[in-house]
């Protein structure tokens, strides 16, 4: 059984995909900025969007029954490496109990206004 859950962005509905796929045994999160839905607004700040990202992530997780706690994979992308110390803080308060495999990659994102995107994989 999969079911699909959407954050309300109209980008998944003008690109095809859910925020979070749900399986027999993980939550698939979709790549994540730091888009805050509710206002259709992407903060300045790395630090700003990193919490920003977390917390749509952890939004996904808990209505798929899930947790930040419960994260085995993530992959985060910036377009500036340099960026990533200052989302360690962040990262570290997240993925605590997780301790998820990890992987960091240095790439363009869809605007430039995008400072971070997060993708994730927990258990249910």
């Amino acid at each position: 059984m999969v079911r699909h859950i959407s954050s309300g962005s109209t980008f998944e509905e003008m690109i095809g995909y859910s925020r979070a796929v749900v399986d027999d045994h993980y939550v698939h999160v979709s790549g994540t900025t730091g888009m805050d839905y509710s206002v259709m607004v992407m903060p300045t700040t790395i630090e700003l969007q990193v919490q920003q990202c977390l917390a749509n992530i952890r939004q996904a997780l808990e209505e798929a029954g899930s947790s930040l706690d419960k994260v085995v994979r993530v992959h985060y992308y910036l377009p500036d490496g340099n960026d990533f110390e200052k989302c360690w803080p962040y990262l570290r308060d997240a993925f605590s109990v997780a301790k998820p495999a990890a992987t960091m990659l240095q790439v363009p994102l869809m605007t430039p206004e995008m400072k971070i995107e997060i993708e994730v994989t927990a258990l249910r």
